[in-house]
């Protein structure tokens, strides 16, 4: 998951000590830091659209666009992570359309 969330700041050119630390802030902030070294097919539903969602945060746009961003979840799950994205919108604003 490490791998995943560093491609976009790499390509962005940002420092490895950076990358870092701002990978451990976006597991830690979705609650992902006990699966930081799993591979995608480990992961739930769940926590595999809050790693999405993290790779997005760490690019830092002004601006996300989701397109039923949980339509592929089942019902609870959906719910739940409509949740995170509030607390997550509540901690670290961005506009989200």
């Amino acid at each position: 998951m490490r791998q995943n969330l560093d491609l976009g700041l790499r390509n962005k050119n940002v420092a490895a000590d950076r990358r870092n630390e701002l990978i451990a802030g976006a597991l830690k902030l979705m609650s992902l830091e006990s699966h930081a070294d799993a591979f995608p097919h480990q992961l739930s539903g769940g926590m595999q659209q809050r790693v999405a969602i993290a790779r997005a945060y760490l690019l830092d746009p002004e601006v996300l666009l989701m397109d039923e961003p949980f339509g592929a979840l089942d019902a609870q799950t959906r719910v739940v992570m409509q949740e995170e994205l509030v607390r997550l919108a509540r901690i670290n604003p961005r506009t989200v359309t």
